[in-house]
Order: structure tokens, then sequence, then C-alpha cells
């Protein structure tokens, strides 16, 4: 199947044009819970993870991880998340698939005014996730606030 581009550019009605932000998507990240510890699921891991979060949370176990090398698109992401998962030795898996919750998690910067992020997670990575047993999620974030040297605004850092 080939690609299609994305454009650069979109008329959306009431709008006038509005220009593509790609810098919109952040990462992919996974979260799970668990009744049991799950040390030993991100241990299997290795290092083609990084641990945001590792402990205890709502009384069940939990892990915080994104990918090390950040995919380019959201689709990337899930599907090299799967393989990692494929992968897991069988204890590791185990405990992947005894976990009370899966969630690969889409994060979106929104978009500056004028401007709008579109992606799409393709039926591959669709039908990997369910593979595994795992939910796809998006959070989108607020966007980062810029200020100019010597100026405040809540929650925003002036830049140096």
């Amino acid at each position: 199947m080939k690609r299609v581009n994305q454009p650069a550019v979109a008329v959306i009605p009431f709008l006038g044009v509005s220009k593509l932000d790609l810098s919109s998507f952040l990462n992919v990240d996974l979260e799970v819970f668990s009744k049991s510890d799950l040390h030993p699921l991100v241990a299997a891991m290795g290092s083609k993870v990084h641990v945001h979060y590792l402990g205890t949370e709502f009384r069940l176990f939990k892990a915080y991880v994104d990918l090390v090398q950040q995919p380019k698109t959201p689709e990337i992401g899930i599907i090299r998340f799967c393989r990692l998962i494929q992968k897991l030795p069988p204890s590791a898996r185990e405990l992947w698939d005894r976990a009370k919750s899966r969630s690969f998690d889409i994060g979106i910067e929104a978009p500056k005014w004028g401007s709008y992020y579109w992606s799409a997670v393709g039926p591959e990575a669709i039908r990997a996730a369910g593979d595994v047993k795992a939910q796809i999620a998006i959070t989108v974030y607020a966007p980062v606030k810029t200020v100019k040297k010597g100026k405040s605004i809540r929650g925003a850092k002036p830049s140096e």
C-alpha cells in the first residue's frame, strides 16, 4: 500500500488556512497496571525503554515507560512496543498477560492557534496492539507557553 504524503497546508472551515504542525506528536508511552510486581517485566525490556515510574498507584503496581529511541509517528511507536513485548521471555510475558491494564498512550501537544496535527494509526499497529491485548490511548497536553525574558505567565518560566 502506497502512503500519501500529509498536506503541508489545509483549509479548515471557518478558520481559513491552517498549517500542519508535525512537532505536536511527543511520544508513545506504555502504562501497565497489575496486581503483581512489574519490576521483572521492565527489567526484561532492558535498555530499549526509559522508566518514568515503577511503583504502586491505586493499590496496584504500575510501570510507566517510553522507548529510548523515540518514534517519528504514533504508529511506529506502537509497533516497536508490540515487537518488544512479543520477544519477552516467558516469565515476563506472563506478567504482561496477567496485567489488569495495558495502554499505549499517544502523547500529543495541542498545536498553536492556526495550525493542526493529524495522524492515523493503521491496521498493522491496531492488530499488533490487539494481539498483545493492549489498548491505545491518546493524551493531549496544553501547548507549552513561551514568554519573553523578564516576563512571567502562570505555569511558564521566562526564557533565558
